[in-house]
């Protein structure tokens, strides 16, 4: 019916520090460095932040299959050859030591649009210029299939509503929204939208990856039924911007969202 990908970034630590990742394992956007697990499988380095790629998942089993083979790969190797593990918070203030490389400044390789306005997002400035944050952005892969005439838009303001409304809740790093994580953010891919507003929070439990690919699915199936999120979309945005919780649980109660 669809594919689900996905590019999560994580910091990772040495037990009492966090550590910039440059310099570390290699790979660049441009050139990813394959990983020895399947085909689709890479890993690069992103500012202070590693990231990893998946496959294009066509199931639930999957896209929890494949982010936790990922992850149980990559920190084994970490812990193995450099003592390193990863850290679970989606936003940090890296000390001044970290931050020595030009790279730990390199912020954002292509812009990336809000379906709600239609325009491009501004490159991000936090008041603390050490803030570094992770994104667990996903692909959604619907050319070929019955989704792939939707407007990706529309598609993009579901999936606020399924997943950035209820993460709201379900995400404890609010640090992250001073850089990322606003509503609507997204880019248009040659298979599909990827949606850009959730942070890492959801790589670390298979109950919540599932949760993902679940509500991509819901949001999908929301659109394609002709549903409507204009009425409330304001709100939405507000929430997801503002990270109102008592907002998030009252358009919880009102779409029958769903939290883990």
């Amino acid at each position: 019916m669809f594919t689900l990908g996905a590019d999560p970034e994580v910091f990772v630590g040495d037990g009492t520090n966090i550590r910039s990742i440059i310099g570390m394992v290699g790979g660049t956007k441009e050139h990813p460095l394959p990983l020895p697990i399947g085909d689709g499988f890479a890993i690069q380095e992103d500012n202070v932040a590693l990231e990893y790629n998946i496959p294009p998942s066509g199931s639930r089993e999957l896209f929890v299959g494949n982010i936790a083979t990922a992850m149980q790969f990559i920190e084994t190797t970490l812990n193995d050859r450099m003592g390193l593990q990863f850290v679970r918070d989606s936003a940090l203030s890296f000390p001044d030591s970290e931050l020595q490389h030009p790279l730990a400044h390199v912020f954002g390789c292509e812009p990336d649009y809000n379906a709600w306005t239609g325009r491009m997002n501004r490159v991000p400035k936090a008041a603390d210029k050490n803030l570094r944050s992770c994104g667990g952005h996903v692909h959604i892969g619907i050319a070929n299939t019955k989704y792939a005439q939707l407007p990706v838009k529309e598609v993009i303001k579901a999936c606020d509503l399924m997943l950035g409304v209820p993460s709201v809740l379900m995400d404890t790093g609010d640090l992250r929204k001073q850089l990322y994580g606003k509503a609507g953010a997204h880019r248009i891919k040659s298979y599909g939208p990827e949606y850009r507003t959730l942070s890492n929070f959801w790589i670390f439990s298979k109950h919540l990856t599932s949760w993902v690919y679940d509500n991509v699915e819901r949001a999908l199936e929301a659109v394609y039924n002709g549903m409507s999120f204009e009425e409330d979309g304001k709100l939405i945005q507000s929430c997801i911007n503002e990270n109102i919780k008592p907002l998030a649980e009252r358009l919880v109660g009102k779409y029958q969202l769903q939290i883990v």
